[in-house]
């Protein structure tokens, strides 16, 4: 293999890939990243045998072919290398070198034959496929994705639920203390979907989502549901995930269906307070006690170990006085993905959970709540 390719277009692809080989595998040849030159194009890959990426650039090709070579190494490489074109070959064994055009600065790489890497999943030509634009995915995932539990054996909701019915489409989380449920309107699109995406996916999708929407234009993302996987394609990049096969917990009865006292508060006030007074709760559960009474939302922490703290939010209520504690982090959390200035919070009882609303989220195309379940303190 033989070609000259742009460092900018050649840095893209790979720094885009290298998320996803897999560096901890028992199979070396994941912690890799096929490099494969064909007519005027060269194509990167990497996979992890559940996720997939891939995405190609023009290339000047002088030889086609295929090589896989550690990710990490040749993107620091190539970060390395001055600005313009770089010359990229592979011969017999494998090895191979990236040299910077008109500059004697080079590397050697230890590759194995792209023979040797994966082959990648593909969808049915006849797969069922939808579109959204890539600012909305990223605000999915960014009002929901800190709800997902982190705990790998309980794959349910270790994942993310995304779904598509009619004109409506929503993702929603948990991981059992909290849950959150982000939906939007998308007019003269009809479409159906469920897919569970696993935590690892949604990170990747995330950081290409956030990437696309950064660019000029306003790109759209394909999605294909083909068998076990799921493919997004989005700003020249193909990423495939294999879907979490599991039941995802009955969100709707989670969240309450109306409360007893409903609050409206200053977002940035109320997350100020929040993160100072928990700075005096027990660092083993991390619990505040929010009161809410006629004048004021009072938070307060208590811990045997570092003392006590407390702070008040004003704000305009009438009823009568509830105390309950939760996790303050689960609370700022939520207040940090809205940027709204205020924010509706509505409880019950003392042993009910709370629900967060932004405060001006009732009219629009897109609705966002969270729910959070109290803890004894």
């Amino acid at each position: 293999m033989d070609l000259v390719i742009a460092k900018k277009d050649l840095l893209r692809l790979v720094a885009r890939c290298q998320g996803v080989a897999d560096k901890k595998s028992a199979m070396p040849v994941l912690a890799n990243v096929l490099l494969a030159a064909d007519g005027n194009a060269l194509r990167v890959s990497a996979t992890d045998l559940y996720l997939a990426v891939s995405g190609q650039t023009a290339a000047e090709v002088v030889s086609a072919g295929s090589v896989a070579v550690p990710a990490k190494d040749l993107l620091e490489r190539v970060k390395a290398m001055p600005d313009g074109p770089i010359q990229v070959t592979s011969r017999e064994g494998a090895q191979t070198v990236i040299k910077a055009v008109g500059s004697p600065r080079r590397y050697t790489l230890h590759g194995m034959p792209g023979g040797e890497f994966p082959q990648l999943p593909k969808a049915a030509p006849d797969a069922p496929s939808l579109e959204l634009p890539a600012e909305l995915l990223s605000t999915l995932i960014a009002r929901t994705h800190f709800s997902i539990s982190t705990d790998e054996t309980r794959a349910h909701v270790n994942s993310a639920l995304f779904e598509w019915a009619g004109q409506r489409v929503r993702m929603v989380t948990t991981d059992g203390h909290r849950l959150s449920k982000m939906e939007a309107t998308l007019d003269g699109t009809q479409a159906t979907a469920t897919m569970l995406i696993p935590l690892k996916a949604i990170h990747e999708l995330r950081r290409l989502a956030d990437e696309a929407k950064a660019e000029k234009e306003t790109p759209t993302v394909h999605i294909t549901q083909s068998g076990p996987n799921a493919f997004f394609g989005v700003a020249g990049m193909t990423f495939s995930v294999k879907l979490v096969d599991a039941q995802f917990p009955p969100y709707q009865q989670v969240i309450p269906a109306g409360s007893d006292k409903s609050i409206r508060a200053p977002r940035a006030q109320l997350a100020e307070a929040l993160r100072a007074v928990s700075l005096a709760a027990s660092d083993r559960t991390g619990g505040v006690k929010l009161t809410i009474t006629s004048r004021a939302l009072r938070i307060t922490s208590e811990s045997p170990e570092s003392g006590n703290g407390f702070d008040e939010v004003p704000i305009d209520y009438e009823g009568n006085d509830v105390t309950i504690g939760f996790n303050a982090k689960y609370f700022l959390d939520v207040l940090a993905s809205v940027d709204e200035d205020e924010v509706t919070l509505s409880v019950s009882g003392e042993l009910d959970p709370a629900v967060i609303r932004p405060g001006s989220d009732e009219s629009g195309p897109q609705s966002y709540v969270a729910v959070i379940m109290p803890m004894r303190i």
